[in-house]
Formats: C-alpha cells, sequence, structure tokens
C-alpha cells in the first residue's frame, strides 16, 4: 500500500469506520461498521477518495454506474474526477414517475463499471450486473472503498466482473475492527 493510500485508509478509518453495533439485511449483527454518509458528508475525503479511485478505472470505461445508496455520492466525484458519465442504480425499479431502475447516462451498449462504497458477499453488484447485463450494457469491472474478505471477490469473478477495492479489512488501522 502506498504512503498515499495509507493516509487516505487512516482518514476514512477516523471518519467512517464506526464501532458499534450494525445490523445487516441478513440478520447479522457486527460490532463496527463503514459509514458511507460520513464519506460523503465530508467533501475533501469524498474528493480524495474518488481522485485515488480513479486510477482503478479501466481505460475501456464508458459509463460508472452507482448502486442507491452508498455508491450515488461515490459516482457522483468518481464521474467529476474522471470525465466519465454517471448512471444511477435503484435495486428495484422506481415505483412512480420515470419507472427506471437505471438513471442518467445511457449504458446500452456502453461498457459500464460498477461503484458501490463497500463489498462483502458480492450479491448485491452481482445483482446490478446481471440488470445491466440484460438492458445490453456489459459489465467486467467493479470498484469499490472498501472490500470485506466474506466472498465477493470470488462471486464476481465467477461472472466474469473484476473487483478492484481502494482498500480492503487488512488495510484500515487494527483498531477500527471489521468494517461492514
Amino acid at each position: 500500500m502506498s504512503t498515499t493510500t495509507t493516509g487516505l485508509a487512516a482518514r476514512l478509518s477516523a471518519t467512517a469506520c464506526v464501532t458499534d453495533a450494525f445490523t445487516l439485511a441478513d440478520g447479522q449483527v457486527l460490532d463496527s461498521y463503514f459509514d458511507e454518509y460520513q464519506l460523503a458528508a465530508d467533501p475533501q475525503l469524498l474528493h480524495d477518495v474518488a481522485d485515488a479511485m480513479s486510477a482503478s478505472v479501466p481505460e475501456s470505461a464508458e459509463v460508472l454506474a452507482g448502486i442507491e445508496l452508498g455508491g450515488v455520492p461515490l459516482v457522483v466525484a468518481l464521474s467529476a474526477a474522471t470525465g466519465l458519465p454517471a448512471a444511477f442504480l435503484r435495486r428495484t425499479p422506481k415505483r412512480y414517475g420515470s419507472k427506471r431502475q437505471i438513471e442518467g447516462a445511457a449504458t446500452a451498449g456502453r461498457r459500464v463499471v460498477l461503484i458501490d462504497d463497500v463489498v462483502r458477499s458480492g450479491g448485491q453488484l452481482l445483482a446490478m450486473a446481471r440488470m445491466l447485463r440484460v438492458a445490453g450494457a456489459p459489465v467486467a469491472d467493479a470498484l469499490c472503498v472498501l472490500e470485506r474478505p466474506l466472498g465477493g471477490r470470488l462471486l464476481l469473478g465467477e461472472h466474469g466482473i473484476t473487483l478492484h477495492p481502494l482498500l480492503t479489512e487488512a488495510d484500515l488501522p487494527a483498531t477500527t475492527g471489521a468494517a461492514s
């Protein structure tokens, strides 16, 4: 890990790693978690994270797609850092108005890179990749701020998606414990 990334890991840990009970969607309770809202609320940290993540965006990328909710501020910042257009992905189609699941930049026929805050099992990223593929967008890469070693990289790899984390759980200072 570079000195810059080490400094960023320390800043992220101090700002967004919270030691408190956190219940995952599957009911599992963690004793600490990564609070993407604290990252998004700090404009300089968000800028620096996006700048660092921009180095991992494949040259072939045509659209960056952020997954609601944690991926949305990241994709906006990363779009500004790279000049690539942004799309916004809902877990389910909107029930009113446009009734869309994909908003923002057109994705059909364009190479899309998925953006999210934390990757654990990889299930959410895989579901979004499948949805984009059905809509005609090739997806071969995903970027995240933090990867937890809970099988996400393996699952995504089995479906032709390469995960590019800015940090892994092991990169965080030892005092923060496991972040979600």
